[in-house]
């Protein structure tokens, strides 16, 4: 199984010093977060920053996934906001994801993954389903033109909090490329199926696995043996629907022990694999 780590981890540290660090743990590949301190995908000359990135990722040998997660990259004052949802700056959503699908390709990413959003109060859900799918299929339709892959990931108190709601998305949309990232803390957190039993029922669209300890009702990423993810049977269950992506370590809040978080992790998930 191809590990990687995401860059959301190491927001203490420049991306160059982030990727050598990633790399020389024993890594394989980095999921990497645009942001404003790695590669902004709004600040200058993005097309030459992306190719040193493409170089660096040459260098260190490291497989891409790239990350939409960002806080506060569209908005200083609203977290993860606009959305897709929203009833203002949704096209500003749209325009980041066109960027990350375009990096992608840009720089062989094996997917772009990126969520709904919560649903604002002003908004009714029924308007919210509907200008998701909308914006679903523009993107699906932009990334299916450039070779990239979408991973849609279920985000615990989302509009699409779970696989139940990523299949009837998958669904509407009906697009090969607007396929699946699980996290494997929240099928923990919020699905009613197993974290197995989730794998083998996503596995047809599966394309990013992102990986953490998490406890049953609490969104919250947990360092690996501190919550209640039983590790060994997501790894056999990975293997037995043949999965073949990277399964990055998902821990945002960890940065200011990045380094020694890392390490762990990747000692922790070798040994659940045996």
């Amino acid at each position: 199984m191809r590990l990687g780590y995401g860059t959301n981890g190491f927001a203490n540290h420049r991306l160059a010093d982030a990727l050598s660090v990633i790399a020389d743990l024993g890594y394989d590949g980095v999921a990497l977060t645009l942001d404003h301190n790695h590669l902004d995908p709004f600040g200058p000359w993005l097309r030459e920053r992306t190719a040193e990135v493409g170089r660096l990722l040459e260098r260190y040998q490291l497989s891409l996934v790239i990350e939409t997660g960002a806080r506060y990259v569209l908005d200083p004052f609203r977290k993860h906001a606009p959305t897709l949802l929203h009833n203002d700056g949704a096209e500003q959503r749209i325009d980041l994801l066109q960027k990350a699908i375009q990096i992608s390709a840009d720089l062989g990413a094996e997917a772009v993954s990126f969520w709904s959003g919560i649903l604002p109060p002003e908004v009714e859900p029924t308007v919210g389903w509907r200008r998701l799918v909308a914006g679903c299929e523009q993107l699906a339709g932009y990334a299916a033109d450039r070779g990239v892959r979408l991973g849609f990931e279920p985000e615990p108190g989302m509009l699409v909090e779970d696989l139940a709601g990523y299949l009837k998305l998958q669904a509407e949309v009906g697009s090969d490329a607007l396929g699946l990232t699980l996290d494997i803390g929240h099928l923990v957190c919020n699905e009613p199926q197993s974290p197995p039993d989730c794998i083998r029922t996503g596995a047809p669209y599966l394309v990013n696995v992102q990986i953490d300890d998490m406890v049953r009702d609490v969104h919250e990423h947990l360092e690996f043996g501190t919550g209640e993810v039983d590790f060994p049977p997501v790894f056999d269950a990975l293997r037995e629907v043949g999965y073949t992506g990277l399964v990055a370590v998902e821990l945002p809040r960890h940065s200011h022990a990045a380094p020694t978080v890392a390490r762990d992790s990747i000692t922790f998930l070798r040994e659940a694999q045996r």
